[in-house]
Parts: structure tokens; C-alpha cells; sequence
């Protein structure tokens, strides 16, 4: 098992920035894909994006593509997403994600407990 513990989110403007990070902990969780989840009220959940342990290979969905990236720091366990041009339909719940395999992350293992991001005037 992986705990996963997510920090940052909050309000924010449209066109404006965030960043959210997650701390893993567990004797693999360096091992582990990491990733970002969201769901939105009403909404199915979706893929935002992926990093891999091994040589950093990321992947987002298309919708965050040039506006969101995702990086890990292994020694430290974290996985950063740094949100910008923040449109108000990112407006979720975001979830830190882990799981051993990258091709289970979008139905991964470990979860977080979530954190709120709103993007509203």
C-alpha cells in the first residue's frame, strides 16, 4: 500500500495559476507511476496526467495539454502538477494517484483524499 497525501488547490481566477503536490509514502511508493485524476460534480472522473518512476515519461489528457505539467521528485516522493491558464471548467476535485503499473493509472490502486480546486471570477 501507498499513502498518498495531497496539498494545495483552493480559488483561483481564470487564466490564473496553481500547483498542487503530493507526498507518497511506503516502503515501493518511489517505484510506483504517479499521477492526477479530477472529478468534477456530475461528471465522470477523468485522466489529467501521469509520470512514470523509471525515466520520467509523462502523459496528459488533451484538454490540460500546454497548460498543465506534471514532474516527481524521487528522493523525495512528491509529484508536483503545476496548473496554468486555468480555465473554469478544470474546476474538480483533484486526486493524487499511484499504482505500480502506468498503463492502471487512470483506475489506479492508492488514492488520495482529494483537494478542491475552483476556477471562478
Amino acid at each position: 500500500q501507498v499513502q498518498l497525501v495531497e496539498d494545495g488547490g483552493g480559488l483561483v481566477q481564470p487564466g490564473g495559476s496553481l500547483r498542487l503536490s503530493c507526498a507518497a509514502s511506503g516502503r515501493t511508493s518511489s517505484t510506483y507511476a504517479m499521477g492526477w485524476l479530477r472529478q468534477a460534480p456530475g461528471r465522470e472522473r477523468e485522466f489529467v496526467a501521469a509520470i512514470s518512476w523509471s525515466d520520467g515519461s509523462t502523459y496528459y489528457a488533451d484538454s490540460v495539454k500546454g497548460r498543465f505539467t506534471i514532474s516527481r521528485d524521487n528522493g523525495k516522493n512528491t509529484v508536483t502538477l503545476q496548473m496554468n491558464s486555468l480555465k473554469p471548467e478544470d474546476t474538480a476535485v483533484y486526486y493524487c494517484v499511484a499504482d505500480r503499473r502506468m498503463a492502471r493509472i487512470a483506475t489506479p490502486a492508492n488514492w488520495g483524499q482529494g483537494t478542491q480546486v475552483t476556477v471562478s471570477s
